[in-house]
């Protein structure tokens, strides 16, 4: 770990070179392809002089013939065949802009592909003006990224810190970050837990994916738990899906420098609608073993919107068949997507986890489209955990996360139910602040995360619920519309702001005609106004009083008000009031007051008249249950709902301190001040 934190200053100070040619924003896209070219340079080393001597004794070879021999020799994956590496770079100083141009052609055509990815060539002609190129690669021939000292796990992390702390150069929302290791570890022990004995079957294959994979870290860590942890024989598979073209192109490097087949990562495209996972999948129909992602939140799903709603009218034909959320945050998109690439109990099933914010497990009320993928997730009875892990864990937010674990495939004693586990409080403060990481989950804590989840028991850090304990009926309480009128001064302003009448000129143009028009509007309102100012102010109790008095004044003004008008008079001129008699419809039903309306949520299991009676109309005893308001799926009355309020299960009451110990401690601070008062004068 010294090495990582160390390579990530030398290369840091080394992007100072770019200052005055290169925007900030811009320092990444020419220090990571060249720091990921040093990577490859090093690698290459031990087998670059056997690679030249076979490709020139096979130089008229077509490609298809010279690829696989000369990858044999690197045992790596790629090649150059260019007679150029770092340090001969360096012995031409004149020539070193088309010298490295050949040294870039002479990679073999996986590695050309990712430094496509990187769209490095549009920077290469700014580079070899005022020889920058040239100091760059002679400040990082400097710096030892070779294998025996940085393993590729290293080398990971170096990338991650590098995107970290250029995405706070180029204030990055808060949901483009990268996500620490040790949350990772804690994600994969969990994930794998309940399967070691069966990956430790010889020949096992298993296929990991992550559909918002970044630099692969959670792909990678899963691999290497795997291996080092259950099962060194274990075959495994990655795949993943990157929308940033840079993080895609670092991936892909990486998956091919460890020997896992780069093919299986996609996306990366210029046009980020290509390579999104929400509107583009490009694992279509395919399904995992295990699924895990740590996808952007709190940001929108505008540009993927028209995509994704075409998708959600095919039902659970596509992979948004339980809802959509607001257009504002796409988490629970990718959580839909992830169930989606499960594969059926039947073929062996699946387990997933994927890290949310506090948002997906309240958000939205009863029938919204959050709801709806709670109710179909809880109903499913496809979440197994929720995870509340401490705050200040990522480098670019310090928001409190979540880490959900889903199958199809529980354990028997876990059917059902849904633990809740709070890790808030089981962190380490770090001794130097990684931008907003302050903190990290220690192996400790980690060891006892995984130990909370194992025993699943209930304690003060562990709630065990029925998964129907989430879920409620809303129902609808109407209150009687109550109302009195009255042709006060006070209620005629507000009808004259109202927007029909506060218009003085309702049709728009010119000539005669539209002249005529706006003069009988005026003459109309004027009318009125006065019928309404010769009415008496007193206040009725009844709507027929009130219009037989206006009737009464408005035919002194020789005045015929339409239906649409009376309405908006009756309107403006109400207002609330309790002893007024309840105002009903033509078949004598009390009209409901929409400002008195409000909604209950009666517990999944309990009889909705029952609780009515009982916690309702002994405070309102007028009130009434909204019937036309039903679920869609089972038609009784109320919508149902879901909702995980974690928070609110860990609740500890503390009680407030003793007012003698108060007055105490007010004294104590009185008679320092005092105290210091005195030092002072």
């Amino acid at each position: 770990m010294t090495n990582h934190s160390h390579i990530v200053s030398l290369v840091w100070n080394i992007a100072d070179i770019l200052r005055g040619s290169w925007k900030q924003y811009e320092y990444q896209d020419v220090i990571l392809p060249m720091v990921l070219l040093k990577r490859l340079d090093i690698i290459l080393a031990p087998t670059k002089q056997k690679v030249l001597e076979t490709y020139n004794e096979h130089e008229n070879e077509k490609d298809t013939v010279l690829d696989p021999i000369l990858t044999s020799i690197t045992g790596v994956g790629f090649y150059n065949k260019s007679r150029y590496d770092f340090q001969k770079l360096l012995e031409e100083p004149s020539q070193v802009g088309p010298n490295f141009r050949t040294y870039l052609n002479g990679f073999s055509e996986n590695i050309r592909d990712i430094f496509e990815k990187f769209d490095f060539d549009k920077h290469l002609q700014r580079l070899q003006g005022g020889d920058l190129l040239y100091f760059i690669i002679k400040e990082l021939n400097k710096v030892d990224l070779h294998p025996d000292n940085i393993d590729n796990h290293e080398m990971g992390q170096i990338f991650e810190e590098l995107l970290r702390k250029f995405a706070e150069q180029s204030n990055e929302t808060a949901g483009e970050h990268y996500t620490p290791r040790d949350v990772i570890k804690v994600m994969v022990e969990i994930l794998f837990e309940p399967d070691k004995e069966e990956l430790k079957k010889p020949h096992i294959a298993r296929r990991i994916y992550d559909c918002a994979c970044g630099t692969g870290g959670m792909l990678t860590v899963s691999k290497d738990f795997i291996k080092h942890e259950i099962n060194p024989n274990a075959d495994l598979y990655l795949y993943g899906q990157e929308l940033n073209p840079q993080t895609y192109a670092l991936c892909k490097a990486d998956m091919l420098i460890k020997g896992d087949n780069p093919d299986f990562i996609k996306g990366g495209d210029k046009d980020h609608s290509q390579a999104s996972t929400l509107s583009n999948d490009q694992f279509y129909g395919e399904q995992f073993d295990y699924l895990l992602t740590n996808p952007p939140y709190g940001v929108d799903w505008k540009k993927d919107k028209e995509a994704v709603q075409k998708e959600a009218t095919r039902g659970f034909g596509g992979r948004f068949g339980a809802g959509t959320p607001r257009i504002s945050d796409g988490q629970l998109l990718f959580l839909e997507h992830l169930v989606s690439k499960m594969k059926p109990v039947h073929d062996g099933g699946s387990r997933m986890a994927i890290i949310l914010n506090g948002s997906p497990l309240f958000t939205g009320s009863a029938g919204s489209g959050e709801s709806e993928i709670r109710r179909w997730l809880l109903e499913k009875d496809l979440v197994e955990a929720i995870i509340a892990l401490p705050d200040q864990l990522f480098y670019n937010t310090g928001i409190s996360t979540y880490v959900w674990i889903l199958s199809n495939r529980k354990d028997t004693e876990r059917k059902g139910k849904v633990q809740l586990i709070d890790a808030r409080l089981l962190y380490s403060k770090m001794r130097k602040s990684l931008g907003q990481k302050r903190k990290e989950i220690s192996d400790d804590a980690r060891a006892k995360i995984v130990e909370l989840y194992k025993e699943f028991k209930e304690s003060k850090k562990v709630k065990i619920f029925a998964t129907t304990e989430f879920g409620y009926r809303q129902i609808t309480v109407e209150r009687p519309l109550k109302l009195n009128w009255s042709a006060t001064a006070e209620r005629i302003e507000r009808l004259k702001a109202q927007k029909d009448f506060a218009q003085d000129l309702p049709n728009k143009g010119t000539g005669e005609k539209v002249a005529k028009e706006n003069l009988k509007w005026q003459e109309f309102k004027d009318k009125v106004f006065a019928a309404l100012e010769a009415m008496s102010k007193k206040t009725y109790k009844k709507l027929e009083d009130f219009r037989a008095d206006f009737r009464q004044a408005a035919d002194k003004q020789g005045l015929e008000v339409p239906p649409k008008y009376l309405k908006i008079i009756e309107k403006e001129l109400s207002e609330r009031d309790e002893d007024a008699p309840v105002i009903t419809d033509s078949h004598g039903n009390p009209e409901p007051d929409p400002q008195l309306r409000d909604t209950e949520n009666v517990p999944l299991g309990t009889d909705v008249q029952e609780y009515f009676q009982k916690e309702v109309l002994p405070y309102l005893p007028d009130a009434w249950i909204n019937t036309s308001k039903r679920d869609h799926k089972d038609n009784e009355v109320g919508i149902i709902g879901y909702e995980i309020p974690f928070t609110r299960y860990f609740y500890e009451y503390k009680p407030p301190r003793d007012l003698e110990e108060i007055e105490k401690d007010i004294k104590e601070t009185e008679e320092e001040l005092v105290g210091l008062l005195k030092e002072v004068l």
